[in-house]
């Protein structure tokens, strides 16, 4: 059956338009699960452990007596860790390891405290310090992510976080002996096989079993993007995550059959993820699109895949590289391949995306697993102002301020003369108290 995708051209008088179909996607929520969620929160934060037994027996088909017995031991997690294959165990500790190491760096470069004293003698600075306590949401129905385990996990041990606490359902009562591996490696501290606006109630509120966060990261489904969203304020999150998004930003030198697959690895997480080729050849775009209807029928998601790139998907050739680069920006993709044969003379012109991977030979599916940055990315355009998962997520910073007795005599006046126009006399007389004359 003949692939209906999308095929738009720059110089077409009908491209903006239907460029605006390509990126259309409404981040809503459907107004049912709002509603549901927002009783289930509700509902755990009245009744706590009780409602989140509740719950889980209803979605996850998982009886418990208490959420105690949900509870995973690092004696079950190492057991999971040791239980796997050697080649399962190498790999997920040297992506542990790479990943480990490139959140080290970023701490060095943006996670140190620092100080100067001015020409009065006073002190100014930033304290930086780790949250007390996380929580990590890993996805468990319909697959299992354990390299999610990893990036969430690595970057808040690094921070100096003290307690990382994983939630990860277990629908059935099914443990995916890779995830709990994963989390012994990543030095989970305690992990709850509970999962839905039921696991995200309980990090945001607690309950007599599951500690209190102060900050929920990961993906999650619908469900759980809302009730992210909802208990935003008593707890701090990472992001609300929409579909995944692949663009690749080629000049037609990279083998047909990698970009196809490369368009394959982001349609094939579901329906609604989204894969766009930007390239100025015209011939090459023809090949690309005959690669990926001659190896979709190989691929055992074939149908998920089918379904996002014609839903979703565009192949759009554009007047040049740089006119490739505008619309990009324009896109702000969580994703963006540069499969080019000189990709650092066009990664200067890139200003907005998650991750950019240059070269033809750096797959995004190296990055979601193994290079070593982070594979939790912003989406939908919001890479315009929003940043990959990082050890900053997990610290804070606190202003340092001693103000000298010399620098009180500079200081005190401006903070007055402003502190008597705003009309707040108690905080202008404070200021002038500390005044010699």
């Amino acid at each position: 059956m003949s692939l209906t995708l999308r095929q738009l051209n720059t110089a077409s008088p009908e491209f903006e338009a239907e460029f605006q179909r390509v990126l259309h996607w409404s981040a809503e929520t459907d107004s049912a699960i709002e509603t549901r969620v927002a009783e289930i929160l509700a509902d755990v934060r009245e009744r706590g452990d009780a409602a989140v037994l509740e719950y889980t027996a209803r979605f996850d088909g998982l009886q418990a007596a208490s959420v105690a017995v949900l509870e995973l031991t690092r004696e079950e997690l190492k057991a999971a860790f040791e239980a796997i294959t050697p080649a399962q165990r190498g790999a997920l500790q040297a992506a542990a390891e790479r990943v480990r190491s490139y959140h080290e760096r970023q701490k060095q470069a943006c996670g140190l405290s620092w100080s100067y004293r001015d020409e009065d003698g006073s002190l100014l600075g930033q304290k930086v310090t780790p949250l007390d306590r996380v929580g990590i949401y890993v996805p468990g129905g319909k697959a299992a992510y354990p390299s999610s385990v990893l990036m969430n996990a690595i970057p808040a041990h690094v921070a100096g976080v003290p307690e990382i606490i994983m939630v990860v359902p277990t629908p059935k009562g099914e443990k995916n002996p890779l995830v709990l591996a994963a989390a012994y490696v990543a030095g989970v501290h305690r992990a709850f096989t509970i999962g839905g606006a039921q696991a995200v109630a309980a990090l945001a509120y607690g309950t007599a079993t599951v500690p209190r966060v102060d900050k929920i990261t990961g993906p999650g489904n619908a469900y759980v993007a809302s009730a992210k969203k909802h208990v935003f304020g008593q707890v701090g999150i990472d992001m609300i995550a929409g579909p995944s998004e692949i663009l690749v930003l080629a000049d037609g030198t990279t083998p047909p059959d990698w970009v196809a697959m490369d368009l394959f690895s982001q349609a094939e997480h579901d329906e609604l993820a989204q894969s766009i080729l930007l390239c100025p050849d015209a011939g090459y775009i023809d090949k690309v699109r005959e690669a990926i209807e001659r190896l979709l029928p190989t691929m055992p998601r074939a149908a998920v895949i089918r379904a996002s790139l014609e839903g979703r998907g565009a192949l759009i050739e554009t007047r040049s590289m740089d006119e490739a680069c505008e619309i990009s920006n324009r896109i702000a993709p969580e994703h963006l391949e540069v499969s080019s044969a000189d990709p650092h003379s066009w990664e200067p012109l890139l200003r907005h995306a998650g991750a950019i991977f240059l070269g033809a030979y750096t797959s995004e599916s190296l990055g979601d697993y193994c290079a070593g940055p982070n594979h939790v990315l912003p989406t939908s355009g919001t890479a315009r102002f929003s940043s990959p998962l990082g050890v900053y997520d997990f610290q804070k910073r606190s202003s340092l301020i001693e103000v000298s007795e010399a620098g009180a005599q500079k200081l005190g006046p401006i903070a007055a003369e402003l502190a008597y126009g705003e009309g707040l006399q108690g905080h202008a007389r404070a200021a002038e108290m500390r005044l010699k004359n």
